[in-house]
């Protein structure tokens, strides 16, 4: 009866399962016992969450393409943009590579061939720019730091409520949305740097989840993409290192030897090896991209510009590699300060006396000159020969080697002597040698010194040797001292012979660019021959390591001169916003955008740092005297919360204080976001752990929600000037200056 009951129940719940039993009953079994019907899927969607993300992707997103016209630093991203969609080499001594590239994907998706003409704030974007496309990633960016920051909280272990408070003040932060919706990066910075804190808390607090490496990799991703987006996500790199060594150090009493060595290394690798990598490969993909001659050429050195395609590179090719007795050679000094400049002469002797009465040689002067010309030609001779020739096979110049420099074009020696030099009293005067039979003998002698040769004997190369030139007489070294002579020097920088030289000073150095083997003892024929057959590919010479290290060094050493700004401003303005930058005013209305922030998000955001502050000390004295006020887990959260908020404000702000360069508003907006997100740290803290009654807390409830119609409003009134538009009159204008530091631009008609 069992049997004959089940079997038809069998047949009425499961009919399908039946008749496949019936065909092949071994692979029903099998299949039934792999698969558990109903398959279903859970899903938990946070209404919140959501509704902040579509209400942030609708603030930064609305009417991006207005202006159509160039507002502020545009006009200084478009150009690298345009040289990315020409393949044309660039450097940006201001910060690494990846930034652009993220703005160069939006531009390239978009379809932008690369031609406009960046020179002006205002300038009308012509048909063929995809003004949407140069805008979205920033403005994406932009949108997403505000769900990372309602994540962030909650991570930090504090409740919902106080995330969409953050979120909220995020959301209608009006300097941040005018940083995400144009061709600007700090947006698309604070991104990386919101998900790499955040992937780091994950990582930290999943202790026993296999998932939290994942977490840990995306921070180190994140790390090298804030870096690579600009050197400023390095504050944060070294605020999450810190904290990471901390966390490490704690493990050491919980975990045995062999295991925390695993723990240590994996970080290492994730934290310090992976960025590593991602940053040199940003350069990789830069320079894969670029290869091509461009307007920054000359900065870099000639074995550089020899690898890019066209510029140096056409003008070498097939020169002769080996320098000989009788080559006919420029030289080009290695160092760029204050310009790239080659070994040059003229027809034009020094004056006999200087302006401040020092004598003079009165022989011909020899300076460095930055521009390619006839004069910077020089003939490398044997001092034991008169050839002025390359013989058959040619002898080669190595190290070591004593050689004479015959100027091409006036056929005077390279000369140095006791004699002080016009603008560097403290070192010699070089020139070329005349005979004025006034007992001032020659000394045109000067020995070849290869310093980056790997033998003694080592031949010297064409654009590949960097050298020395150490005059045999004296042993000064050939020099560039960076002065610039007076008219009569034609503004030409100065060329020494110095006796004190020491270490590795690039000014110092030289090697040969244009490069061929004389054939003519006549001085006109010499003009008209032609390049050596032989063909030297200098690019298979230089690897990219080589590129690499050599664009990092100019870039960290290399630095436009630096002037003052209108709206630049100090570390000390930005913290109670007292300047303001305008980035656009319409050429007709009053209809301008301004970074202004939001001044009630920036008031309350600086008395919860010092409320903080209080806090902190007031907890931390009084468990110094074993007075414990809130239990050891809401201390740790509350000292985590410190590190991140208080510590991300902080490392992203008071470096600033030592930099000697032109500073903006828009700097302080990494350490503004960081110190937002204290906000709501602090007012869940005093809710819950200060004040006691039910009075205290509705009563502070009712100051919260004052605090934040105040933001709104103040939101509000300022959007005219966050998104430009509607255009405000000028008195509604000057309403709205409500610091009298502001620069509000006001049209008078």
């Amino acid at each position: 009866m069992v049997e004959e009951a089940n079997l038809e129940h069998n047949e009425m719940t499961n009919t399908n399962v039946k008749e496949t039993t019936a065909i092949e009953p071994e692979n029903s079994e099998l299949l039934m016992g792999c698969v558990k019907l109903p398959i279903s899927v859970r899903v938990e969607l946070n209404l919140l969450l959501l509704a902040v993300t579509v209400l942030a992707l609708v603030t930064r997103l609305y009417g991006i393409q207005f202006p159509r016209a160039v507002v502020f630093d545009e006009v200084y991203y478009g150009q690298f943009l345009s040289l990315y969609m020409k393949q044309v080499f660039f450097i940006d001594e201001s910060g690494p590579p990846f930034g652009h590239m993220v703005l160069a994907l939006g531009a390239y998706l978009g379809g932008f061939d690369g031609n406009f003409v960046w020179n002006r704030i205002g300038a009308e974007y012509t048909s063929n720019v995809p003004v949407w496309s140069f805008r979205v990633i920033p403005a994406l960016a932009g949108s997403f730091c505000i769900p990372l920051a309602y994540l962030l909280v909650v991570k930090l272990g504090y409740s919902h409520f106080s995330a969409l408070g953050a979120c909220v003040i995020l959301l209608i932060e009006n300097s941040l949305i005018v940083q995400s919706r144009f061709m600007l990066l700090e947006s698309v910075l604070i991104f990386f740097l919101l998900l790499a804190v955040l992937s780091y808390l994950h990582f930290h607090k999943a202790r026993n989840s296999s998932f939290r490496w994942f977490w840990l990799m995306i921070c180190g991703v994140s790390c090298a993409c804030g870096i690579g987006v600009k050197y400023m996500g390095m504050f944060t790199y070294f605020l999450l290192l810190g904290l990471t060594a901390v966390h490490t150090w704690q493990l050491i009493g919980d975990r045995i030897l062999s295991h925390v060595m695993v723990q240590v290394l994996v970080r290492f690798l994730a934290l310090v090896v992976l960025p590593v990598i991602m940053y040199i490969g940003f350069f990789y993909v830069h320079l894969t991209l670029l290869f091509r001659s461009g307007p920054h050429d000359q900065m870099m050195s000639s074995a550089f510009q020899a690898s890019l395609e066209g510029g140096l590179a056409r003008i070498t090719q097939g020169q002769p590699l080996d320098v000989a007795f009788g080559s006919q050679v420029t030289l080009r000094t290695v160092s760029s300060k204050p310009v790239p400049c080659w070994l040059h002469s003229h027809k034009v002797n020094y004056p006999i006396r200087y302006e401040n009465g020092r004598g003079s040689s009165h022989q011909q002067q020899v300076t460095c000159y930055p521009f390619k010309d006839v004069n910077n030609w020089w003939i490398i001779k044997d001092p034991g020969r008169h050839s002025l020739v390359v013989s058959s096979p040619p002898r080669p110049v190595r190290h070591g080697d004593i050689i004479q420099l015959l100027h091409g074009m006036t056929s005077r020696y390279l000369n140095t002597h006791d004699v002080a030099a016009p603008m560097s009293p403290h070192s010699q005067e070089v020139s070329g040698y005349i005979d004025f039979n006034v007992s001032m003998p020659a000394q045109n002698l000067w020995r070849v010194d290869i310093v980056n040769r790997e033998s003694d004997r080592e031949i010297w190369k064409t654009i590949l040797s960097e050298v020395h030139l150490v005059h045999v007489n004296t042993s000064a070294v050939l020099k560039l001292s960076g002065a610039s002579l007076p008219e009569w020097g034609f503004k030409q920088l100065e060329v020494v012979g110095d006796k004190v030289y020491k270490g590795y000073q690039q000014s110092g150095m030289w090697n040969v660019e244009e490069h061929r083997y004389g054939r003519s003892q006549e001085q006109k024929e010499r003009e008209l021959e032609l390049k050596s057959p032989t063909n030297s590919d200098i690019k298979r010479n230089l690897t990219f390591m080589a590129k690499f290290l050599e664009l990092q060094w100019k870039m960290l050493t290399v630095k436009n001169e630096e002037s003052e700004h209108k709206y630049s401003s100090s570390p000390l303005e930005w913290i109670t916003m007292d300047t303001n930058i305008a980035y656009w005013l319409h050429p007709s209305s009053n209809a301008q955008i301004q970074l202004i922030g939001n001044i009630v998000n920036w008031t309350i955001a600086n008395l919860a740092l010092v409320v903080y502050c209080l806090m902190f000390l007031t907890y931390l004295l009084r468990r110094r005297r074993k007075v414990e006020d809130i239990s050891q887990d809401s201390w740790e959260q509350l000292v985590l919360a410190g590190v991140v908020c208080f510590g991300g404000w902080a490392v992203n702000y008071l470096p600033f204080f030592l930099m000697e360069k032109t500073l903006f508003l828009y700097h302080y907006l990494p350490a503004l976001t960081f110190k937002i997100l204290q906000i709501p740290i602090v007012v869940e803290h005093l809710y819950i752990h200060v004040l006691k009654s039910p009075a205290q807390r509705k009563a502070f409830g009712g100051v919260i929600l004052a605090v934040l119609c105040s933001v709104y409003v103040s939101y509000h009134n300022l959007s005219p000037l966050t998104y430009g538009q509607p255009a405000l009159s000028s008195d509604e204008l000057a309403a709205l200056r409500w610091r009298e530091s502001w620069d509000i631009l006001l049209r008078k008609r």
